[in-house]
């Protein structure tokens, strides 16, 4: 499957402690049925929650045999990822 052909997850808003749950589900389903793109450029505010819902959907994903990609992460997300030096394990998509 080409990165065009996956299947994407847009969030919105916040995506922090209060919020992940809401999403987690979501996206480990679609982790579990294909390749999966996680566009977050709506996303309005993050933390560490964010990253460590992303590296839950990336592990559900490889699971299963699927990969995962991301695009549009905010900047702050970006900084706080290489801070916890996990920036290379969610790909940016091509």
């Amino acid at each position: 499957m080409s990165p065009a052909d996956a299947q994407v997850l847009a969030l919105q808003g916040p995506l922090t402690i209060a919020s992940v749950g809401e999403w987690r589900e979501r996206g480990r389903e679609l982790a579990r049925k294909g390749d999966l793109t996680i566009d977050l450029s709506a996303v309005t505010e993050a933390d560490s929650a964010a990253l460590a819902v992303l590296i839950d959907w990336l592990r559900t994903a490889r699971g299963a045999g699927h990969t995962l990609t991301q695009r549009g992460m905010p900047g702050g997300l970006c900084s706080l990822a290489a801070l916890y030096g996990v920036d290379e394990l969610i790909p940016a998509q091509a």
